[in-house]
């Protein structure tokens, strides 16, 4: 069974459904998918646990395709106050949301292995691939960043995929360290970055493993939806998301995914109707 980590609020609905259906469209073995929430509406009001609704509407949606998958909420509200509550780093890049994967050695009964995946990221060919992929020597395995290993170190990973080896990593205390740093540095990339710090063995995988600009490369397993920096007609960034359909087509060009997302938007009308789908969903 392949053990999942995704994490976020109830706004991060779409991006499951997408990566879900494009996994689970593309392997035989059964995946358990563990989401990690909380309620942030301390530090803004949108900053909500996803509700048990979505849970149970991705678990069905996943056990059509195999009956052995399954969707698993945990919410680690206390367990993030108690961390990171109020910490230098809880305003970064990105929402506090990416700092919950730095809890796993925290939580009781995690497996020890896991694959951990941004929710912007799409499935396309068979996970087993990565997931077989032996880390028993290293705490993770991660593809580089495609501008960090130039502007930062040649070793700078991209956090967005990890193959985390949490065996390994409960002995030699990475997550330890790098919520250490959260809570006392402030950093540009926090979560990337305090793992990046704190590593003590990694295995750097091939690009096909975190694609982060072609998505039509032959071979590829995992394409990631993240921020781009363009040159032409001048100096932007583009960040475009699977599920935003429209936009992939005709800014990204992407049609890569066609099936996968036409089986979503069916999914998410379905949702809407059935379920009474909250707008601040999308």
């Amino acid at each position: 069974m392949i053990e999942l980590l995704i994490c976020g609020n109830r706004k991060v609905f779409d991006g499951a459904l997408t990566q879900l259906i494009s996994m689970t469209n593309r392997t035989g073995e059964a995946v358990h998918c563990l989401v990690m929430t909380m309620d942030l509406s301390r530090l803004r009001e949108d900053f909500v646990a996803i509700t048990d609704e979505q849970i149970a509407f991705l678990d069905r949606v996943i056990k059509e395709k195999n009956r052995d998958n399954r969707v698993e909420k945990l919410d680690v509200t206390d367990l993030y106050e108690r961390e990171f509550g109020h910490c230098v780093n809880e305003g970064a890049y990105c929402t506090p949301y990416t700092l919950l994967r730095l809890l796993a050695d925290l939580v009781p009964g995690m497996p020890d292995k896991l694959l951990y995946l941004d929710i912007d990221i799409m499935i396309a060919g068979d996970i087993r691939q990565l997931w077989d992929i032996d880390v028993t020597d290293y705490e993770y395995a991660a593809v580089k960043e495609k501008y960090g290993c130039w502007l930062i170190r040649p070793d700078y990973f991209n956090a967005g995929m990890l193959l985390l080896n949490m065996a390994r990593i409960r002995e030699t205390g990475l997550l330890r360290k790098s919520r250490e740093l959260i809570r006392n540095k402030k950093m540009l990339f926090a979560d990337q970055s305090a793992i990046f710090r704190s590593t003590t063995r990694k295995l750097l995988l091939p690009r096909i493993y975190n694609e982060q600009s072609r998505f039509d490369r032959k071979g590829t397993v995992v394409c990631h939806f993240c921020k781009r920096l363009m040159f032409l007609p001048y100096p932007h960034t583009e960040n475009y998301k699977q599920w935003q359909v429209e936009e992939i087509h005709r800014e990204l060009n992407c049609h890569a995914f066609d099936e996968d997302l036409a089986e979503y938007l069916a999914r998410k009308a379905e949702y809407d109707t059935n379920m009474g789908g909250d707008r601040e969903d999308d």
